[in-house]
């Protein structure tokens, strides 16, 4: 109990000394954008420079934002992926160049030919050339894919391969969530443990709570996303989004992905001890655009070189962008999505990214 209560002191210390500097011009860009609950952090490896939430956890409502406040990931769920694949490699339990039909041997068979050499590092860097697919398609249904949550995402990708599909049009990459979703189940083989409790295990090593799904169906007072009309999403278990697990359907509060992105930065600056400075390096910039669940891009502006990611589930936003050189990171969440929101979140990080990027 001592050890929460502290944790609460020195997380509301952060929030009321370190959080004030932007908190008008981000209050003024929620209203202006019409984004119902907007959180914000600017970190570095060792220090939270802001972290703020305003607004309101639902449209048009009395519920107001909570520094604890879960928010869908949506894609950044893949830098998680990619972490744990990183950590599992280390360990010994399976290589980057282990083939996907090395695991499932009993999936070959049906699936294109093109793809039989494809390995675990393929599918982590959008190197595997097989097609889109999202929570949004209409095939499969709900009566083709059958079984617990592992058994649903094996079923899953056993039908996908057997559509013997592939982007035939050379790309630099290929951003297919099934890619994920193949590598979470390599993981899932290797190591004799679901997906879930791979999560979940992390989060114990970090001291995150880790979740999945809509953050209101574990608890309805939590933030609801929004579509662009402002409709807020009620609490539903969207079954597809399970076979999406590995891609796309982590949630988490601001605090705690905090602590998940220092954990980057120190990796990137030699200070992990659970896997080296050219592993991080590997994982976020290893190939030119997107490497291990990480884009990047320089900067137009300050000419700086940043690793990110960003999520749009249907009904939040979420952003992250990692700069090494400075040891700055910044994050941005939002429980609506809508070209509107995005823009303005946009705005935001501009403006964080002068404040702190040198």
């Amino acid at each position: 109990m001592k050890k929460i209560l502290l944790f609460a002191f020195l997380l509301g210390s952060l929030y009321t000394f370190y959080g004030q500097k932007n908190i008008a011009l981000a209050e003024k860009i929620r209203k202006k954008y019409n984004i119902p609950e907007l959180a914000y952090a600017v970190v570095s490896s060792d220090s939270i420079f802001e972290i703020q939430v305003l607004g309101f956890q639902r449209y048009k409502s009395s519920y107001n934002a909570k520094i604890d406040d879960k928010f869908r990931l949506g894609s950044i769920t893949k830098t998680i992926t990619s972490y744990i694949a990183a950590t599992v490699v280390k360990e010994g339990k399976i290589k980057w160049d282990t083939k996907f039909f090395d695991l499932y041997p009993e999936l070959k068979a049906e699936s294109n030919p093109e793809i039989y050499n494809v390995t675990l590092q393929d599918f982590l860097t959008f190197q595997a050339p097989i097609p889109t697919w999202s929570y949004g398609n209409k095939t499969p249904t709900q009566q083709e894919i059958k079984g617990n949550n592992l058994e649903q995402r094996y079923e899953f990708m056993s039908w996908f391969f057997n559509q013997k599909q592939i982007v035939t049009e050379k790309q630099a990459w290929y951003g297919s969530n099934p890619s994920f979703v193949a590598a979470g189940l390599m993981l899932e083989k290797a190591t004799g443990k679901s997906y879930e409790t791979l999560v979940k295990e992390l989060g114990q090593n970090l001291n995150i709570d880790f979740n999945f799904g809509q953050p209101n169906v574990i608890d309805i007072n939590q933030p609801w996303g929004h579509n662009e009309d402002l409709k807020p999403e009620k609490p539903f278990v969207n079954y597809k989004l399970n076979w999406l697990s590995s891609a796309g359907n982590i949630n988490i509060n601001l605090p705690d992905f905090c602590k998940f992105t220092q954990m980057q930065l120190q990796g990137l600056l030699g200070k992990s001890k659970v896997l080296s400075t050219e592993e991080f390096n590997k994982m976020h910039l290893g190939f030119p655009e997107f490497s291990f669940g990480w884009y990047s891009e320089i900067n137009k502006n300050s000419g700086l070189k940043y690793s990110f990611h960003y999520g749009n589930p249907g009904t939040f936003l979420t952003k992250v962008y990692i700069c090494k050189d400075t040891n700055r990171a910044f994050i941005i969440f939002a429980n609506i999505q809508s070209e509107k929101a995005d823009n303005g979140l946009m705005l935001l990080l501009e403006e964080l990214q002068k404040q702190y990027g040198s």
